[in-house]
């Protein structure tokens, strides 16, 4: 493409700023941070100990045809502390708007926590319904 991608201003003649898309990447990253201040407000001795993280599809499973997983709970080891690893294509392919990625987001980090710490989905978010 040869030339300017938007005419400058009328008036002032200085360019006109483009408007700056998020990546997919960074919307969910935004999700996940979202997700984490939400339960942090909740209860946030849930968090203590554990690392969130996300990759963009899961690795190693053996069975595809029959469930992806959304995420997964690694418990803690005398050398490592647990994680919470959520999959980014699963959850955008699940979800059917931003607003619903948002909550699918936040409710498998929930699911995860409570499989992890073996606390109660209600206990960590009570107003979460199941």
């Amino acid at each position: 493409m040869r030339g300017p991608i938007a005419y400058p201003n009328r008036l002032t003649g200085v360019p006109v700023p483009l408007r700056a898309t998020r990546t997919p990447q960074a919307f969910f990253q935004a999700c996940i941070i979202a997700a984490v201040d939400r339960v942090a407000d909740n209860n946030a001795d849930t968090l203590t100990g554990i690392d969130i993280g996300f990759e963009d599809v899961p690795a190693h499973i053996d069975d595809w045809a029959a469930r992806v997983p959304l995420g997964s709970a690694i418990p803690a080891r005398p050398d490592q502390r647990g994680r919470v690893v959520l999959y980014r294509r699963p959850l955008e392919r699940r979800a059917a708007s931003p607003n619903d990625l948002r909550r699918l987001v936040y409710r498998t980090i929930v699911e995860q926590l409570s499989a992890i710490t073996g606390t109660s989905v209600g206990d960590i978010d009570p107003s979460l319904e199941y």
